[in-house]
């Protein structure tokens, strides 16, 4: 009986151990999401439509590359506006960056499907087609050998035809795919990882989060003008036609042809200092190519 108030004592000293214990990491990270998860801000450049977001590195001279910004923007178009403003939906600490998510955070996450590929089996070899081919090599009648000829280069044309409209089919809902998934991005979100070269630091507060993103995100007004970076227009396979001529500059010229069973059309628009030529197939771009003016 004398041993409860010891043992008592011992299982109190280890809570307070166990609470004190709680990495220095996760109690900053709770710090930041009290601070920033759910307030409104503008962001200051355009967001591009995907997981990846954009890289600010604190411990380099240039912070963003915007080469590798560019090219996200080109690949999965903008999610969020520069100006426009936006809701922190999370703020993760991981062992060497801190994810600023706006939005959602972008498309791309765990949960989200971002095949692309449809699955349509061709139509394979029959049993007859299979019972012919060896009918034809044990036949030694000519005449009789001409007939099942005749026979099995029927159902080879009739299974190959299938096979091409099946073909053709899965072109356009992979494409018709894309065109989902595209539109997806545009409403997913964005997010900043800010990085570091080595670890986060203990210490990394709300005010240095806010120092960080400074230059790209007005934290204090989300109603007042941003600046935002601007660049030419990207093409982007998966948009659509209408998107495209929003988008992509004046629309100076437009051509058709035939690929097998697909209709393609060709679009080339012009803006200040290039000429972009885009294919589409059922107002879908599939190919698009970018040349100086």
């Amino acid at each position: 009986m004398r041993m409860w108030p010891v043992i008592g004592a011992a299982v109190v000293g280890v809570v307070i151990v166990g609470v004190a214990a709680v990495p220095a990491s996760a109690q900053d990270e709770a710090a930041l999401k009290r601070y920033f998860e759910g307030r409104r801000v503008v962001v200051r450049m355009d967001m591009p439509g995907t997981s990846d977001g954009v890289d600010v590195h604190v411990d380099d001279s240039q912070s963003v590359d915007h080469e590798q910004y560019r090219a996200r923007l080109r690949e999965y178009g903008t999610a969020i506006h520069g100006g426009e403003p936006a809701t922190v939906t999370l703020v993760k600490v991981k062992k060497d960056l801190i994810e600023f998510q706006l939005g959602g955070g972008g498309f791309g996450t765990f949960s989200d499907d971002t095949s692309t590929s449809v699955n349509m089996p061709l139509v394979e070899k029959s049993h007859r087609e299979k019972e012919l081919e060896k009918k034809i090599d044990e036949e030694d009648d000519r005449k009789r050998r001409r007939e099942l000829e005749h026979e099995l280069d029927e159902l080879r044309e009739s299974r190959e035809r299938e096979n091409r409209r099946i073909e053709a089919a899965r072109v356009v809902a992979e494409e018709h795919r894309k065109a989902l998934l595209a539109e997806k991005r545009l409403h997913g979100g964005s997010r900043f990882n800010i990085r570091f070269n080595d670890r986060v630091p203990r210490d990394f507060g709300p005010a240095d989060v806010t120092a960080a993103l400074a230059e790209y995100v007005d934290f204090e007004d989300v109603s007042s003008p941003s600046r935002r970076f601007s660049f030419e227009p990207t093409p982007r396979k998966g948009m659509t036609r209408a998107e495209a001529e929003r988008e992509l500059g004046r629309l100076i010229d437009t051509s058709d042809r035939r690929e097998g069973h697909l209709m393609v059309k060709t679009l080339q628009f012009v803006s200040e200092d290039q000429q972009i030529t885009a294919e589409f197939v059922e107002d879908v771009l599939i190919r698009y190519a970018v040349s100086p003016r």
